[in-house]
C-alpha cells in the first residue's frame, strides 16, 4: 500500500516558528518511517520559507537514504530550485498542465519530475489520462469535516472505484476521511495507496 502525507503546519500551536519546527519534526518521521510521498502544502508561506523547508527535509531524505519522495503542491519554480522529486497539481484550469511542469524541468536540463494530481470526476482523470501524470489523489471518498463544523460529503466506494478503472493504469490513492479502519476497504475498491493530511499526522504531544 503506497502512504501519501499531505503537510499543514496548521494542525499545530504555537506561533509560526512553533508550527514550522514541528512540520519539520513530523515529516523526518514520515522520513524515517520511509512513508512512500511527502506532497509539502503549505500554500501560504512565501516562497523562501518553502525553500527552506524543502531544503531541509530533502537533506533528511538523503542523509538517511530513505526511499520518501517529496513533492511541492503547485510549486513547480520551489521543486527546481530544491531539486525536490516532483510536484503536485490541482485539476484548476487556472494552475499550469502536468505537460507544463515537465516542459520546465527539461527546458532547465533537470530530470523528469513525479507528478501527481488531485482529481474529482471522471472528467478529471480523463484530463489527467492526457497528460500521463503518475499518480491520482482523487477525493473526497469519505465524508470530510471542516473547521466550521460543516462536512463535505464523500463520494463513496463506488466512485472511488470506478475512478480507478477509470483511471488504469494510472495508480489511484484514496484522499478525503480516509483512517486507518476504512484505508482497508479503499484497497479493495482498486486503489493503490492512501493519501491524507490527518490521516499521518501525530497529535502535537507525541512529536519529539
Amino acid at each position: 500500500m503506497i502512504r501519501y502525507a499531505i503537510t499543514s503546519r496548521a494542525l499545530y500551536p504555537g506561533s509560526e516558528h512553533d508550527k514550522q519546527i514541528a512540520l519539520l519534526a513530523e515529516a523526518s518521521h514520515w522520513i524515517a518511517d520511509h512513508i512512500d510521498f511527502i506532497q509539502l502544502r503549505e500554500k501560504d508561506l512565501p516562497a523562501a520559507s518553502l525553500t527552506v523547508i524543502a531544503r531541509k527535509l530533502l537533506q533528511t531524505i538523503h542523509l538517511t537514504s530513505s526511499p520518501t519522495r517529496l513533492l511541492i503542491n503547485s510549486r513547480p519554480d520551489i521543486a527546481l530550485a530544491t531539486n525536490a522529486h516532483g510536484v503536485h497539481v490541482s485539476s484548476s484550469p487556472d494552475e499550469l498542465t502536468p505537460t507544463q511542469v515537465r516542459d520546465l524541468h527539461t527546458s532547465a536540463n533537470q530530470p523528469v519530475p513525479i507528478i501527481t494530481t488531485s482529481c474529482h470526476t471522471l472528467a478529471d482523470i480523463q484530463r489527467a489520462h492526457l497528460h500521463q501524470v503518475d499518480a491520482i489523489l482523487f477525493a473526497p471518498v469519505f465524508e470530510k469535516p471542516l473547521p466550521n463544523q460543516q462536512t463535505i460529503p464523500g463520494q463513496g466506494l463506488d466512485e472511488l472505484r470506478a475512478a480507478c478503472l477509470a483511471a488504469a493504469p494510472i495508480p489511484v490513492y484514496a484522499l478525503g476521511g480516509v483512517t486507518l479502519e476504512n484505508a482497508p476497504s479503499c484497497l479493495e475498491a482498486g486503489a493503490a495507496g492512501v493519501a491524507g493530511i490527518r490521516l499521518f499526522h501525530r497529535s502535537p504531544e507525541h512529536l519529539s
